[in-house]
């Protein structure tokens, strides 16, 4: 017999995941989820930093920030599994009047979004926030209480488990192989255990989405981008408990990772394309500037054979695009979140759910992360980038 479903989901990553549970949500029941892996997550979900924050530019981001971390301080019980939300706090340092200055007015955007919590903190405050810092050029900074981590690997099976509880399927080990189209409506999807029979398709192929939207003739402007990070071995010198921390100099930031410390820094060289894996002189470069903000880090010890590599999904205003297809109905995207897709797959998967099932969102206005705007001119641009 043919295989039918209201709605295919490709990609089985937390944003596919949380898609699938808000659609179950709503009673939508014949919801398909296609995983090209045999495992869940190994795609950039299990390579995540598991940040979550409110501390955006963008009225849009702060929207999807400030849904989805409520959403993950009451996972355990709304969902019935487990999130390890750890409201550790995220702390931007800054270290020039400019750098405060544009802190001080993303502060006073987020306050306007309803995020009234994000406090401006003296170089006095930060000392004692995390002592070990090197402060001598810190003019001040911001600290939201509530930002934190997540446990991205727990999320996304969280997701997918209460969707299946209610009825959604979960196709892993199997590739899409095409997205047939008639009279510009999706028709089908094309697997290697068969066709599926649909009007709907969700593309949430993440770092691989150019290539799931081109297979039903759209186009798609996201591009993978490599993005390290390095694990230090068990480390005593800094607190059990501190937020993450920003270095606005350099853009370098860190937290407790168990009993060790996770190292992240952007590297500026760094260029676009599917490449997942380490490469070990990256050890060097993130250890130097994170001696130079926090010196006792000069003496952790790092394994670079237990460091990785993800891929961040951009697009060229750094914001997602979602929405439907504007050249094919019923192909919807939930793509290029540009470092963000763990921490607003809460707000995704509610936006896009409401988008298939009412023709809109009333979470917030979507109109604005439509894929229209690049071709329109109409672009978002996000400077609070980690």
């Amino acid at each position: 017999m043919a295989e039918t479903a209201e709605v295919v989901i490709i990609g089985g990553g937390i944003v596919g995941s949380s898609v699938a549970y808000h659609l179950t949500e709503r009673g939508c029941r014949e919801v398909l989820v296609v995983e090209r892996e045999a495992h869940q997550g190994k795609g950039s979900t299990g390579k995540s930093m598991g940040g979550v924050r409110a501390q955006f530019s963008t009225p849009v981001n702060v929207q999807m920030s400030r849904y989805s971390i409520d959403f993950f301080s009451k996972f355990d019980e709304v969902v019935g599994y487990p999130a390890d939300y750890r409201p550790h706090g995220y702390l931007f340092v800054a270290t020039s009047e400019r750098h405060l200055d544009y802190l001080k007015a993303n502060r006073e955007r987020q306050a306007a979004m309803g995020v009234t919590n994000v406090a401006l903190v003296s170089r006095e405050e930060i000392e004692e926030i995390v002592p070990q810092l090197r402060t001598d050029d810190v003019v001040g900074g911001t600290f939201c209480p509530t930002d934190g981590f997540v446990d991205p690997h727990s999320v996304m099976m969280g997701f997918m488990r209460r969707a299946r509880e209610r009825g959604a399927r979960l196709w892993l080990d199997t590739r899409v192989t095409g997205i047939e189209v008639e009279s510009g409506r999706v028709a089908a999807a094309e697997t290697t255990r068969g066709r599926i029979a649909t009007g709907v398709v969700v593309n949430c192929a993440g770092a691989w989405a150019a290539g799931v939207a081109a297979m039903a003739g759209a186009e798609l402007p996201v591009e993978p981008l490599r993005r390290q990070l390095v694990p230090t071995e068990p480390f005593d010198r800094l607190p059990q408990r501190f937020p993450m921390v920003i270095d606005m100099t350099t853009g370098f930031h860190f937290r407790r990772e168990g009993l060790g410390i996770l190292l992240a820094w952007n590297d500026p060289e760094e260029t676009p394309g599917f490449k997942t894996d380490f490469d070990p002189a990256f050890v060097e470069k993130i250890l130097t500037r994170a001696a130079s903000r926090v010196p006792v880090l000069a003496d952790a010890q790092v394994n670079a054979s237990r460091a990785w590599a993800g891929l961040y999904e951009m697009t060229p205003d750094h914001h997602a695009i979602i929405g439907q297809s504007p050249d094919v109905r019923g192909l919807y995207f939930a793509n290029g979140f540009s470092g963000h897709g763990v921490m607003h797959s809460p707000a995704t998967g509610r936006v896009v759910a409401e988008t298939i099932l009412d023709g809109r969102a009333t979470l917030l206005d979507a109109a604005p992360l439509g894929v229209e705007r690049f071709a329109e001119g109409r672009l978002l641009e996000e400077t609070a980038l980690l």
